[in-house]
């Protein structure tokens, strides 16, 4: 029998941890971006519907609680404009996990939910009110286990341009998007090591300014868009 992984401290509990202000060890310029040509409808339609061999390059994260697994489903919502685009959300303040982090919108799978698609869907349009007739799912990455130990299926779906948001103003404090060939390209992936209390703490971040504001994407949202940078890479 395996002996447990030992727990670590979460690293947004560490004290006086701020994920901005951590060195960066390394950009992926070395990796080639998604062209602009595989991130179309019909190409991602077709890259889900005809997968080729492919590995996720993060998949778990060492635990940080004792808790039991849960499984969990987060919506990646591509924006079919012209120019595609990831709606994510900046979640309050006040949750116990994660809070003020940016986020796909997801969540813990209810008891009722038929499948991950249903969990992502069902809090899609809990968190920001996006209605399932706008919504066209294409496919799924592999789980993603966080510290917190949910794992975490990735459900990937393309939403018309014309929809609306309502945001749920007690999980979710602003939604806004990303070009999605901005997110697919690594020479925006940031690397960060932190060797603390005997374990080395690997993480990515994806820094995005939208106008004047910076919106700071790391932890397991840059872990997931690295993977779906893999899955359309391959």
């Amino acid at each position: 029998m395996s002996s447990p992984v030992p727990l670590v401290t979460a690293l947004s509990k560490l004290p006086n941890f701020d994920p901005r202000t951590a060195a960066v060890a390394g950009i992926d310029t070395h990796l080639p971006p998604v062209p602009a040509d595989a991130l179309t409808p019909d190409a991602l339609r077709s890259r889900f519907r005809s997968p080729r061999p492919w590995q996720p390059e993060i998949s778990k994260e060492r635990p940080w609680t004792e808790q039991a697994t849960a499984h969990a489903s987060v919506l990646v919502p591509i924006v079919t404009r012209q120019r595609p685009m990831v709606i994510l959300t900046e979640r309050t303040t006040h949750l116990s996990t994660h809070s003020g982090q940016v986020a796909f919108p997801g969540g813990k799978r209810d008891d009722t939910d038929t499948d991950a698609v249903h969990t992502a869907l069902r809090e899609a349009h809990e968190e920001i009110g996006l209605e399932h007739g706008f919504v066209e799912v294409i496919g799924e990455l592999p789980t993603y286990t966080t510290g917190s130990k949910f794992i975490i299926t990735p459900v990937i779906a393309l939403v018309r341009p014309e929809h609306v948001l309502t945001l749920n103003a007690y999980e979710v404090a602003d939604a806004f998007e990303v070009p999605l060939e901005f997110l697919m390209n690594p020479a925006h992936h940031h690397r960060h090591v932190l060797d603390m209390d005997g374990y080395r703490r690997e993480w990515l971040s994806i820094p995005y300014m939208d106008g004047s504001t910076e919106r700071f994407i790391w932890g397991a949202t840059a872990a997931m868009l690295r993977n779906l940078y893999r899955c359309l890479a391959a």
